[in-house]
């Protein structure tokens, strides 16, 4: 019996991440470095992904998901980023655009577009950050003005994941300019239509096969139908949506931290020095403890989270506080693997450097460290 089942995850769950496990160590795995190395997008990946119900996962069964619970999605996500943290990145992409969707769509828009999200046969992006507001989105420039049945969307959003491969976008914009956070709008954009442009792909630092891209405006008409909720809703919808996203990122660091634990205990065992292995040293051993305990701590911070979310509770400040600390553990738990390695761990010999490169943005996407200091803290003085 593994030790996520002493802390409270099921069977089923536990036999999700076990199958999952075993699909990213066969089918993601061998892949990743190449990826990486010829940034590649990773939606290659999709098809069997898609075959495992993994892209609707997020998604009820009506919709044609397979009704996986918040804690059974968070073992899932961790497997796929042992193996490959950028798979994770556009699949968490995916779950944005669907989760707006989801949460400030009506029955009718759900129909048409999220059975096709799930089955993987759409792809689904998040259009909320933008060259000057994004970690503060209620500061959004992109406007949409309303001409009788349709909206026209004008305005420039910045690192768009999946942008390029998308059937369509989650897009906020202001519908009211005065109105602050109040006067932010969502809609869902079919990336064909005219006016929208997709750059070519960021040059970035890690993840580099998970592709995020500029994404222009210039006069997108959107009918009426497609406005998520009411006029003003948008902001809310966001952060609702960011709310379970940062558990994705969460997901994505226990998973590079677990990977980046495991290649640090296999080196030290069998590293000799002396005519002894590294592993019995006190100082590797220190090292290796530390790293241990963070990232235990982090699962605890994720799992208390994700049965908050499970039990329909509010769990903003422990969604916060999981994204936190577990993105500020995984830089730890991979830049202490990579310095038990030696010179051998900065070379691309090994996926040291990888895990070091892609576990850097989960410190920023999806509202920086900072930010998420500012959570807690309102639900503190609270």
């Amino acid at each position: 019996m593994t030790h996520f089942l002493r802390l409270g995850v099921t069977e089923e769950e536990q036999s999700l991440a076990d199958a999952v496990g075993k699909f990213s160590q066969a089918v993601l795995s061998p892949r990743a470095q190449e990826l990486d190395e010829s940034e590649e997008s990773v939606t290659c990946h999709v098809p069997q992904l898609a075959a495992l119900g993994l892209m609707g996962m997020n998604l009820p069964e009506a919709l044609g998901g397979p009704g996986v619970s918040p804690t059974g999605m968070l073992l899932a996500l961790v497997e796929i980023s042992k193996a490959c943290a950028a798979t994770s990145s556009m699949i968490g992409a995916h779950y944005l655009g669907t989760d707006a969707l989801l949460m400030g769509g009506n029955a009718a828009q759900h129909q048409a577009w999220l059975p096709r999200a799930a089955s993987g046969e759409w792809l689904a992006g998040f259009a909320l950050t933008e060259p000057g507001g994004g970690s503060h989105p209620a500061d959004l420039r992109t406007r949409a003005l309303r001409e009788g049945d349709f909206y026209r969307l004008d305005g420039v959003k910045h690192y768009i994941s999946n942008a390029a491969e998308a059937k369509f976008l989650v897009v906020f914009a202001k519908t009211d300019p005065s109105a602050g956070p109040r006067g932010v709008s969502a809609f869902v954009v079919d990336r064909a239509t005219p006016g929208l442009r997709v750059s070519s792909p960021e040059k970035l630092m890690g993840i580099r096969a998970a592709h995020s891209f500029e994404v222009t405006f210039d006069g997108v008409m959107v009918p009426v139908d497609c406005r998520l909720g009411e006029e003003g809703s948008g902001f809310k919808t966001a952060m609702r949506v960011l709310d379970n996203s940062r558990l994705d990122v969460a997901a994505t660091s226990l998973g590079l931290a677990e990977a980046a634990l495991a290649a640090a205990v296999q080196w030290t065992r069998q590293r000799m020095i002396a005519g002894e292995a590294l592993a019995a040293k006190q100082g590797a051993q220190w090292m290796l403890a530390d790293m241990k305990l963070r990232l235990e701590a982090a699962w605890g911070l994720a799992l208390q989270a994700t049965a908050l979310r499970t039990a329909g509770q509010p769990f903003s400040q422990q969604s916060a506080m999981a994204k936190l600390y577990a993105s500020e553990m995984v830089a730890f738990v991979t830049d202490t693997a990579l310095q038990l390695h030696g010179g051998i761990g900065y070379t691309r010999t090994l996926p040291l450097e990888r895990y070091a490169r892609d576990a850097r943005i989960l410190r920023i996407y999806e509202g920086a460290s900072e930010v998420q200091r500012n959570i807690i803290a309102r639900g503190v003085l609270a």
